[in-house]
């Protein structure tokens, strides 16, 4: 059972929207066991619309289009769906009462001609109704392949898919089961996780396929399966995964399913009862951010300051301007003082820090760019680990809010 999704927006080919509806719609389709053949982004004209359709019904049994629905002139979605299929539009009474609706509770302003008529709909289509949105969706069936076509608005079309294509697919298509299980791993890059682990990746079933997704200083592991037995499936996976856990142990930090891995610190420095802070030079509050952005962190998450300028690091932090001079403020010592002094500052059991060159000059410091030394302070500890990043100021520090991580993962786990 294969699907192909086409978004449709000339917004999309130019770079002023990100397409995050092809994602949601693949990951909506794999959780009920159908799998993407293809995605396709096309412009808003009539010969692209229909080539697309053309190519997507030899390809798969299910094709979703989103976008193009709106009321104004370029939005012709419709109008080439009807020439697609050699049919008409005809006004729908229940859009229009819909439409309605949502003029006379949630816009309140004078109805235009323009919205009324979003309530024509190929005389083909079945509607699935945008309780949230005044274009309908539509459902066309043809040859046992099924054609959706939703609008673009991603709250719209995810109530759309959710609430209503998932279930009609879900009745109408007899389906396997699709089960993914990944593993995170900090560390080490794919090539060497690919030579470790070379024999049991070589005799896994041919119904369980093996994807390395590496992200500068992490690769993860993503294990999918597919078969119509789903407690089969499963203890095939769980199989496998006893098997390859001892050959990656050094490295392997968990289940994505689980968290990324400042869900698991947060997790731990919770159940611990501990507390931490930050002090960030080159990373730019990167690692704050990586730790904020998830709800609660307040709980176990002091503070963090950005001591970015080289002064800053004596006014706020008090590092002594002589390790400064002595080391350069690109130093072990200076990563050190600076995680001893946070910790102090914020009445942290543990303390993070950050100082290197991210280049693309080398500004304050004698280092060379790519050059990161990380400093973690608890009470009665303080260590560092200088870190050769490469010369790409975005992946060096990207790369070094992973190493980060890493570290303080060791050591707040290591016993």
């Amino acid at each position: 059972m294969q699907a192909e999704i086409i978004t449709i927006g000339d917004e999309i080919l130019i770079g002023q929207i990100v397409d995050t509806n092809s994602a949601f719609i693949g990951k909506a389709l794999n959780s009920i066991g159908v799998s993407v053949y293809q995605i396709t982004s096309i412009q808003d004209d009539k010969q692209h619309i229909l080539k697309a359709l053309a190519e997507a019904e030899a390809n798969a049994d299910i094709i979703i289009v989103t976008g193009g629905l709106g009321p104004t002139k370029d939005d012709i979605t419709k109008h080439t769906i009807c020439d697609y299929f050699n049919d008409t539009l005809v006004r729908d009474a229940s859009v229009t009462e819909n439409i309605k609706r949502l003029w006379r509770d949630y816009v309140k302003k004078p109805i235009q001609q323009v919205n009324l008529d979003q309530a024509f709909i190929p005389s083909k289509a079945k509607v699935l109704m945008n309780l949230v949105g005044s274009a309908p969706g539509m459902w066309i069936e043809k040859d046992n392949k099924v054609f959706v076509s939703m609008p673009g608005v991603p709250f719209e079309m995810k109530a759309l898919m959710q609430e209503q294509v998932l279930p009609k697919l879900k009745i109408k298509y007899k389906r396997p089961f699709i089960m993914h299980k990944t593993l995170l791993t900090y560390g080490m890059g794919e090539s060497m996780i690919a030579a470790k682990i070379e024999d049991w990746e070589d005799n896994l079933p041919k119904h369980i396929k093996l994807a390395y997704l590496p992200n500068l200083g992490k690769v993860r592991l993503r294990l999918s399966g597919k078969g119509f037995d789903e407690q089969l499936l499963n203890t095939e996976i769980e199989n496998q995964i006893k098997i390859v856990l001892p050959l990656i142990e050094d490295v392997f930090t968990g289940f994505e399913d689980d968290g990324d891995l400042e869900v698991l610190i947060a997790r731990e420095l919770t159940r611990l009862n501990k507390t931490l802070s930050l002090a960030e030079s080159c990373t730019g509050g990167k690692l704050t951010q990586t730790f904020t952005q998830h709800p609660g962190a307040s709980s176990y998450f002091k503070g963090g300051t950005v001591t970015y300028a080289t002064q800053t690091k004596t006014d706020i932090l008090n590092v002594l301007e002589s390790i400064i001079n002595d080391y350069s403020v690109v130093s072990a010592e200076v990563a050190e003082a600076m995680a001893i002094q946070c910790r102090k500052l914020y009445k942290s059991d543990y303390a993070i820090s950050t100082t290197g060159n991210a280049g693309p000059d080398k500004g304050d410091a004698d280092a060379e760019i790519g050059t990161v030394y990380i400093a973690i302070a608890s009470e009665n500890h303080v260590f560092s680990q200088k870190f050769e990043l490469g010369n790409n100021r975005t992946r060096v520090i990207i790369k070094a809010v992973n190493k980060a991580l890493e570290l303080f993962k060791k050591e707040i786990f290591k016993n």
